[in-house]
C-alpha cells in the first residue's frame, strides 16, 4: 500500500510545440515546430516528478490513457506502475515498442519523484554513476538557410545558416566544436546521392584529424549502396549507422564491411535482439529509453549488449531538456558506455521548458547533475507559452515528407533512394 505521501494523484500531460530548424534527413526536412509531451507526475504531498516524450496525436492518447492508470499507484512501485500502464495499452497498442515510448516516459517521472522525496539524484537511484560527465557527439545536418515562406507566413532563419556541400557541413562542426567543444561527429545523411556524402565525411576528416566520425542514411541505401560506401570510407568512420533497411540487409552489408554497423531502427524492440545477433547484422547499438521502456530497462539492455559483445552508443531525437537530463544520468550509470551520445540539443535548446543552468554542453560533454530526482525544475511560463504554441499551431504529427512536399511538389517519398 502506498503511503499518502508517495501515492500518485494525477498524472498531467502538456503537448507542446518548439522551434526546429530545416534539418535535412531521407524522410524529408524537419518542420518549423517539433513536437513534445511534457509529464508531471504530482504525488499526494505536492511532489511533482517530470517526464518528457517526442508527440503526436497517437501518443497524447496513450499517454492520456495511461495517466488514468496510474492514479493511486506508489510512486516507489516503479515497476508496477509501468505494468499497469502497459496492459492498460495493450488491448489497443499490440507493439511492445509504442508501449514502450509511454511507460518510459512515466517511469522517467516516477524517478525524479522518488529523487526528490529521498534527497538523491536519479544517477544514484540506478546502482551510481560510473563518469561525472557523458560524453556527446556532434550531430550534424545538411539543412536550409531558413524557412521557407509558405501559406502566407513569412520565411524563418536563423543563425546556423546553409549547409548543403562539404564545405558547408566541415563549417557547422567548426561552429559546433567552437560553442560545445564536441569531439566526435555525426552527419545525418540519406539526403544527397552517396558520393556527394562520402566527400562530406572526407572533408570532415580532413578538417578533424584524428576526430571519430559516423554517418547515418537513415536506410536510404541499397545493400550494394551500402557494401560501396562502407568501402570507400574504410578506416574513415568510427561506425556506420543504419546504411540499408532491416536486419537481413543489415546482415548482408555487415558481411563485407571494414566498419561497424550501428542501428536503432532495425532493433528497436527486444523480440528483434535474438535475430540481429544471430545474424551478426550489428556490432554497435544505439540505445534509447524514450523506446526501450525506461532508465532500467536502458540498464538491463547495455547488460544484454555487454554479454554478446554488442558495443553501446545513445540514439537522440528533437528533445528538450528533461529529456536529455534522463540520458545524461542513465548514460552516466552504464559501464560499457563504449561511444559518445547523440543529442540534437544544440538545435532544440532555445526553446526551453526548464529552468536554465542545471545542464550545459561543455567540452562535448554534459556534467552528471547531482540535485535531487534529474536536478532539474521546470519553467511554468515556458511550458505555458510552448503549449499555446502547440495549440495554435495547428500541427499534431510529425511529417518531414508532407513539409518536403510542399516546398519542393516534385519530392517523392519512399526508401531506398540510392
Amino acid at each position: 500500500m502506498a503511503t499518502t505521501a508517495t501515492r500518485i494523484r494525477e498524472l498531467i500531460v502538456t503537448p507542446i510545440a518548439f522551434r526546429d530548424p530545416p534539418l535535412l534527413n531521407a524522410s524529408g526536412v524537419h518542420e518549423p515546430l517539433a513536437l513534445r509531451c511534457v509529464l508531471q507526475l504530482v504525488l499526494e504531498d505536492g511532489t511533482v516528478g517530470l517526464g518528457e516524450t517526442p508527440g503526436g496525436t497517437a501518443r497524447l492518447a496513450r499517454l492520456q490513457a495511461a495517466a488514468k492508470a496510474v492514479v493511486g499507484m506508489d510512486v516507489f512501485q516503479a515497476t508496477a506502475v509501468s505494468a499497469a500502464v502497459d496492459a492498460t495499452l495493450r488491448s489497443t497498442e499490440p507493439s511492445s515498442h509504442e508501449r514502450g515510448w509511454i511507460t518510459s516516459a512515466i517511469e522517467v517521472a516516477c524517478l525524479d519523484a522518488q529523487g526528490r522525496l529521498t534527497g538523491r539524484p536519479v544517477s544514484d537511484l540506478l546502482g551510481g554513476r560510473v563518469r561525472d560527465a557523458v560524453p556527446f557527439a556532434a550531430y550534424l545536418f545538411y539543412k536550409w538557410a531558413e524557412h521557407p515562406a509558405l501559406d502566407g507566413d513569412p520565411a524563418v532563419g536563423d543563425d546556423w545558416g546553409a549547409a548543403l556541400d562539404p564545405a558547408g557541413i566541415v563549417e557547422q562542426a567548426r561552429v559546433m566544436q567552437q560553442r560545445y567543444g564536441f569531439r566526435s561527429f555525426k552527419l545525418k545523411g540519406g539526403v544527397f546521392p552517396p558520393d556527394e556524402e562520402i566527400a562530406a565525411i572526407r572533408a570532415l576528416a580532413e578538417a578533424f584529424p584524428g576526430q571519430p566520425l559516423r554517418l547515418d542514411p537513415n536506410t536510404a541505401w541499397t545493400v550494394s549502396t551500402s557494401q560501396y560506401v562502407a568501402n570507400e570510407l574504410d578506416g574513415v568512420l568510427e561506425y556506420l549507422e543504419d546504411p540499408t533497411a532491416g536486419i537481413e540487409g543489415m546482415a548482408e552489408v555487415a558481411r563485407t564491411a571494414p566498419m561497424p554497423l550501428a542501428t536503432n531502427m532495425c532493433v528497436i524492440a527486444w523480440e528483434h535482439l535474438r535475430p540481429a545477433l544471430e545474424q551478426n547484422a550489428i556490432q554497435v547499438l544505439l540505445t534509447d529509453h524514450h523506446y526501450w521502456g525506461g532508465l532500467r530497462r536502458t540498464r538491463e539492455l547495455a547488460a544484454v549488449c555487454e554479454a554478446f559483445g554488442i558495443a553501446l552508443s545513445m540514439h537522440s531525437n528533437s528533445h528538450l531538456g528533461i529529456s536529455l537530463a534522463a540520458m545524461t544520468h542513465v548514460a552516466a550509470t552504464l559501464p560499457g558506455l563504449d561511444h559518445s551520445c547523440d543529442t540534437h540539443y544544440p538545435w532544440n535548446s532555445a526553446d526551453e521548458v526548464i529552468v536554465p543552468g542545471a545542464l550545459e554542453l561543455r567540452d562535448g560533454a554534459v556534467a552528471v547533475p547531482t540535485g535531487p530526482g534529474l536536478g532539474v525544475e521546470l519553467d511554468p511560463e515556458a511550458l505555458d507559452r510552448l503549449h499555446r504554441l502547440y495549440l495554435t499551431s495547428g500541427i499534431r504529427d510529425r511529417d518531414d515528407s508532407g513539409y518536403m512536399r510542399s516546398v519542393r511538389p516534385e519530392y517523392e517519398p519512399g526508401l531506398p533512394r540510392w
